[in-house]
């Protein structure tokens, strides 16, 4: 008697871990996610983890370099545009950057011209900072990749035919940027007449 009771207790327990395995989704040894358990222990208490500050010199190299590239994109839509109103040029440029900017669209479109397609920034590297200045600021080194931009004739839709056969389509450019009361705006984009 006593027997049948012990293995009606063991059966019964083999039932419930059964049931147990089931319960959990196990069916194999690796684990169902890549992520660990969180469990109280590894939760890090917000009061006394705090994320690292990043480095301000590092920030303010990023910002230069994002309204760097924020500028291309509205220099973009000024070329396109024929009416010259296109591009939010005064929002990340200003000084010798916007009236160059300016200056060349409006000439380009008193000949008919538009400039059609994507310019492309690569590898813009900050090769000095100064930002201890009153006014901080950074230049910034890149390849200026025009090759997808299409000088376009509005007149007829057709590319221009008269553009010089040697002319750069990836071309070092330097720009200097500076930290204004309303943040970053680029002053001078100059390119420096060599490929890349």
């Amino acid at each position: 008697m006593q027997r049948t009771t012990t293995s009606e207790h063991l059966r019964k327990a083999a039932v419930v871990a059964a049931a147990a395995v089931m319960a959990t989704g196990c069916t194999t040894n690796e684990p169902s996610s890549s992520k660990p358990p969180v469990t109280a222990s590894s939760t890090p208490s917000p009061t006394t983890v705090s994320p690292t500050p990043e480095n301000p010199e590092e920030t303010a190299k990023k910002q230069a370099i994002n309204t760097y590239l924020s500028h291309w994109k509205e220099v973009e839509k000024r070329y396109a545009d024929k009416t010259d109103k296109a591009g939010d040029l005064k929002k990340y440029a200003a000084v010798v950057a916007k009236i160059q900017v300016e200056k060349d669209a409006e000439d380009m479109h008193r000949r008919n011209l538009v400039i059609l397609g994507n310019v492309t920034v690569l590898n813009p590297t900050v090769i000095s900072a100064d930002l201890d200045r009153k006014v901080p600021k950074v230049v910034i080194s890149s390849c200026l990749d025009i090759s997808r931009w299409t000088v376009t004739n509005t007149e007829t839709g057709k590319p221009a035919s008269n553009l010089p056969k040697n002319r750069l389509l990836k071309y070092v450019i330097k720009a200097t940027v500076e930290k204004w009361e309303q943040g970053w705006v680029v002053i001078e984009d100059k390119p420096q007449g060599k490929k890349c």
